[in-house]
């Protein structure tokens, strides 16, 4: 039995106009699993809407998917079709009827939530309807949604484009490979501008709080969306300062002043940020187990290498083998070290932050065409040696 989604809907709107809210509370790290977020999220001036309400005008763009379509997609779920895994479920590869019936079958990303906890749904709901207000190129495109009841439980499942190449996180650790220095700054780019939009491009702000380079997915020719809404939370309104919530995400990326207080802003995006720049420059996740005491959180290591010293080159990734622009990488630090100021108000917006990756990307563009220049010209003196 088909379980009706516009309740979901008004229960939410209700649940705001209560002062709380059904975007979840449990991930990796949660200090106080039973934590009711407090009235901070409620809103101060009836001309700010929230996210249900502005979902209520853009519902009809998601498609309602039944069970057995996505079934059929997924040749009921094989596991040789499976992508990926996480705490809300697993995710399949599929392949999908378009509505239209003339165009051929459209490949796409199916998660499933684990049937087994009460969050996920909550996660799931959250993403239905950021997802579906939401509009950016460097923000990964809902198609639709599952929401079916039956005798085997509740069914909720998300339908969205297919990112071919996976996300960041494969590309930047990967034992056999080396994802290059002007792609990461690429890469690096469009998810700030996503951040961005979030922040400052809606009627409403929206704090990511799960941005790591996980959630960072590349499409075919390796532009960068985020995905994973399951956190994102409506950001205060008013003369609100923050909003009150249980600590969660992943270990290594939240803010000092979140994981301190439960004080959660737009700024704390931009921590995290600052985390994953770190990660581009050297190559490293946050926490690594299998190196020396020293060298395991990602961010205490980095402090003995200011990007203003000449020992700062010691920790970017030695798998570039020198194939990057040193100032550039030297800039980048500084806009990490910025992103990772204790005091948030001293941090950048994202639109700041978009900036600098800009012009990070033209010095490092121009700094490899010098490079290419001087080669060329190296190998014709020695051209020319060799044939005197």
């Amino acid at each position: 039995m088909k379980c009706c989604f516009s309740t979901f809907i008004k229960n939410e709107s209700k649940n705001k106009s209560n002062g709380s809210s059904s975007v979840p509370e449990s991930r990796n790290q949660s200090k106080s699993q039973g934590d009711s977020d407090s009235t901070q999220t409620s809103k101060s001036f009836s001309s700010s809407r929230t996210i249900p309400e502005l979902y209520k005008e853009k519902q009809q763009n998601l498609r309602v998917f039944s069970l057995e379509e996505l079934k059929d997609a997924t040749n009921g779920f094989n596991r040789t079709l499976k992508i990926g895994e996480g705490g809300f479920g697993c995710v399949y590869k599929g392949k999908i009827r378009p509505l239209d019936g003339q165009s051929g079958p459209l490949v796409v990303a199916i998660k499933r939530l684990n049937t087994q906890g009460l969050q996920g749904h909550k996660e799931w709901l959250a993403e239905v309807q950021f997802l579906g207000v939401v509009d950016h190129p460097n923000l990964v495109k809902l198609l639709g949604y599952c929401s079916a009841d039956g005798e085997r439980g509740i069914q909720r499942l998300l339908v969205y484009e297919f990112m071919t190449n996976r996300s960041l996180e494969d590309h930047l650790f990967s034992k056999t490979s080396t994802l290059p220095w002007n792609t990461r700054l690429e890469i690096m780019l469009g998810a700030a501008q996503g951040l961005a939009y979030l922040h400052e491009g809606l009627e409403v702000k929206v704090i990511y709080r799960d941005f790591k380079s996980s959630n960072v997915l590349l499409d075919e020719s390796f532009r960068p969306k985020l995905s994973d809404f399951g956190l994102a939370r409506e950001g205060p309104t008013g003369d609100r300062t923050h909003v009150s919530t249980a600590v969660v995400g992943t270990y290594g990326y939240a803010a000092p002043e979140y994981v301190d207080t439960g004080h959660l802003t737009i700024q704390s995006d931009v921590w995290t940020f600052g985390v994953v720049l770190y990660e581009i420059i050297t190559g490293r996740r946050t926490v690594e187990r299998n190196r020396p005491t020293s060298e395991q959180k990602l961010l205490e290591w980095v402090k003995h290498f200011p990007p203003d010293s000449k020992r700062f080159s010691m920790i970017i990734d030695p798998r570039l083998r020198n194939d990057y622009c040193f100032s550039a990488a030297q800039n980048v630090g500084k806009l990490a070290q910025s992103c990772l100021k204790k005091n948030a108000k001293e941090r950048p917006t994202m639109s700041q932050v978009v900036e600098s990756l800009k012009q990070a990307v033209q010095e490092s563009q121009e700094g490899s065409n010098e490079t290419k220049k001087s080669a060329v010209k190296s190998s014709s003196r020695t051209g020319s040696r060799r044939s005197n």
